[in-house]
């Protein structure tokens, strides 16, 4: 067996992406995401561990830009495809692989990395944080009503199909990954994912669907949906289930959710992976109807610390001391000077003055993108304040007025 990760051959993407689709459950892969897969993958970046002929062990990363408070777009790596054969397990590959990516993604220049965990107890260990919340809604549309602002009856919607509202849908997309942190601003190519609709993910629903809200001609929001038709002794009871909901306006948001509300033969609307600040849980009439669940969402790993602090802005000016744990990835551990003026332009650099605040790499990836508090953390015990008044003035500084979220996986 390979004692150390190598990077992907050509000729070895069938063998490779066999060992996470057999420990993910060993459910085949549908031929159509195979083919996605392989052309959105980048070879240099995908890992894996060999024993003769098996590949024991994968880990793959995508080259992302994902949007940080203050709307830069920054390096980051999208990791993915993490897996080890349960023949192969508690031997060392997960964490080789973990140290081979993080040495390779700071050579590329790239000072974050981000993954969706497949259980939130993996990756603490490798420097990585929960940094956002993503909320899953079942709305019973029977019984919710929704409070439309003013406009909202002079915006069109209509029918089109996924793949001919693709570019548009896009465009608008990649105004709203400006605004939100935590969201990727897609590659080409990654547009496609975006209708991939295998009928193996289909859970029972129709073929994917599409509508577009218009406004004076110009496509201001889109939704994507599958409908999953159901029948019990009193009639239909069909569900939506929303797969994306966006637009760039109040009234364009109102018009899409009124009509997934409102589609014939249904009662239940479900939503996966919604953003935890949603502006659809101030227009419901019920709250406790719309089943609101959250969970864990984007990780985030500061790879160059520095460098990770320095690319987003921050809310409010701060002038702080951090001492930073991080015995995987050395480079970063120790004390760093954080400055940031009125404007939110910040400096990071070393510093050999008193710490003020200490806390792990993880959960200063966690706080990174504003959407975890620092005082928060303070009060789980993950960080200790080391000057009094330190936490107060750099709380406020990390916060962002909008919840940082990633709207789709990788």
């Amino acid at each position: 067996m390979t004692t150390e990760p190598r990077v992907l051959s050509a000729s070895e993407w069938d063998a490779w992406l066999g060992c996470p689709e057999l420990a993910f459950g060993g459910v085949p892969i549908a031929p159509e995401s195979r083919e996605l897969y392989a052309a959105l993958i980048e070879p240099r970046r995908a890992l894996g561990h060999w024993d003769g002929a098996d590949c024991v062990g994968t880990a793959g990363s995508y080259s992302f830009r994902l949007t940080v408070p203050g709307g830069a777009a920054v390096p980051a790596a999208g990791v993915t495809m993490v897996s080890v054969a349960a023949t192969h397990r508690r031997q060392g590959l997960l964490t080789s692989m973990m140290r081979r990516q993080l040495d390779d993604v700071r050579s590329w220049g790239e000072p974050l990395a981000v993954l969706l965990a497949s259980e939130p107890g993996i990756y603490g260990r490798f420097g990585y944080g929960a940094a956002t919340t993503e909320t899953n809604l079942r709305i019973d549309t029977s019984q919710v009503r929704l409070a439309l602002p003013p406009g909202t009856d002079g915006v069109r919607v209509r029918r089109s199909s996924p793949v001919t509202a693709l570019d548009a849908c896009e465009a608008v997309y990649a105004r709203l990954a400006e605004a939100r942190p935590g969201t990727p601003v897609r590659r080409p190519g990654w547009e496609r994912m975006a209708v991939s609709d295998p009928e193996s993910a289909r859970k029972g629903g129709s073929p994917l669907q599409c509508v577009l809200a218009e406004r004076d001609g110009e496509v201001t929001g889109y939704a994507t949906f599958h409908l999953r038709p159901a029948w019990d002794d009193a009639g239909p009871r069909g569900t939506v289930a929303v797969r994306d909901l966006a637009a760039l306006d109040p009234a364009s948001y109102a018009a899409l959710w009124r009509f997934v509300f409102g589609i014939d033969l249904t009662s239940v609307v479900e939503c996966r992976n919604r953003p935890v600040d949603d502006a659809v849980l101030r227009m419901v009439s019920d709250v406790r109807r719309c089943e609101v669940r959250q969970r864990d969402g984007l990780y985030v790993r500061l790879v160059e610390l520095g460098r990770a602090l320095e690319a987003r802005t921050y809310r409010t000016p701060v002038d702080v001391v951090l001492e930073v744990e991080d015995t995987f990835c050395p480079w970063n551990a120790g004390r760093w000077r954080l400055t940031a003026d009125s404007k939110g332009a910040a400096v990071c650099r070393r510093t050999d003055d008193e710490p003020e605040l200490a806390l792990s790499v993880s959960d200063l990836g966690a706080a990174y993108l504003g959407g975890v508090s620092l005082t928060t953390l303070a009060a789980a015990g993950l960080v200790r304040e080391l000057r009094v008044g330190a936490l107060a003035g750099a709380a406020p500084a990390f916060s962002s007025d909008v919840q940082p979220w990633c709207p789709h996986g990788f």
